[in-house]
């Protein structure tokens, strides 16, 4: 799957960034709820694993996800119930064994059926929606790291699999909410990085749609994975229920999540 090895290339990009990063870094808060880096590394190397215990079975899954899973139900949070897992991995050690997991993740995939349904904490997804999800996560935890250290990230389109992402989960966001779905979904055109322009729910009948969403491919993946609130992209939103879902999406699974205050979230000034 080609998916496969844009969540390699992904994990690729992080770790670029992170080779020549001292020690005392990886603990740093980052503006994402005061994770530091290698919280971020913690929570990536748990998930990229999952998934690959999921490749392997539903028995797998379940038997690696227990403990988890049990942590959570205990009133623990995502991290706390990473850290017996990690057993005391941290720092530069994590690093190294995050980026080990996430290439042998990816050859996982790379050779799997696409269309392989898999286990997975809520509804089962196929191994194509899998492991772009594992790229979606790795993009979106990876740019509170970008914003921490200061970096902008280089985009390529390879995005357009979590924009995707973001645009099916139209009706997930609503749903997820115990709201209605509204219908049509809004029509989205975007700009890719090459300058490429990408379409979906485009009116059929060639009438002009009265709820769209206009813009660049990466601000609509920042607000559908929640790194970034509308309020500080250039995406043109207009009418219902284009509005509303801007405020509420979220292409991962999980409880409702809310985005970020408009304004807590960006890159900070060169270290």
């Amino acid at each position: 799957m080609q998916q496969a090895e844009d969540f390699r290339t992904e994990s690729r990009e992080l770790s670029n960034i992170l080779a020549d990063l001292p020690e005392a870094a990886f603990h740093e808060p980052t503006q994402f709820k005061g994770w530091t880096i290698d919280h971020v590394l913690g929570h990536l190397h748990l998930f990229n694993a999952a998934a690959e215990a999921a490749l392997r079975g539903a028995d797998a899954f379940s038997s690696f996800i227990a403990p988890v899973q049990r942590g959570m139900q205990a009133g623990k949070s995502i991290l706390e119930c990473q850290f017996p897992w990690l057993d005391g991995l941290s720092g530069r050690a994590l690093l190294e064994v995050w980026q080990k997991g996430a290439e042998d993740c990816a050859d996982a995939f790379a050779t799997a059926d696409p269309k392989q349904r898999l286990k997975w904490i809520g509804p089962d997804m196929s191994a194509l929606s899998s492991v772009t999800a594992r790229q979606m996560e790795t993009w979106a935890h990876g740019q509170e790291v970008f914003d921490h250290l200061g970096l902008v990230r280089r985009d390529s389109d390879r995005i357009r699999n979590i924009v995707h992402l973001g645009v099916v989960t139209f009706g997930w966001s609503f749903r997820n909410r115990g709201l209605t779905i509204p219908e049509p979904p809004p029509h989205v055109r975007l700009t890719a990085p090459s300058g490429e322009i990408w379409d979906w729910n485009a009116p059929s009948d060639g009438s002009a749609a009265t709820s769209t969403i206009a813009g660049s491919a990466v601000e609509f993946a920042q607000v559908t994975t929640q790194v970034r609130n509308v309020a500080d992209t250039d995406l043109r939103v207009r009418g219902e229920p284009a509005t509303t879902w801007m405020q509420i999406a979220q292409c991962f699974a999980g409880p409702p999540e809310d985005p970020p205050e408009p304004g807590t979230r960006f890159r900070v000034s060169v270290r």
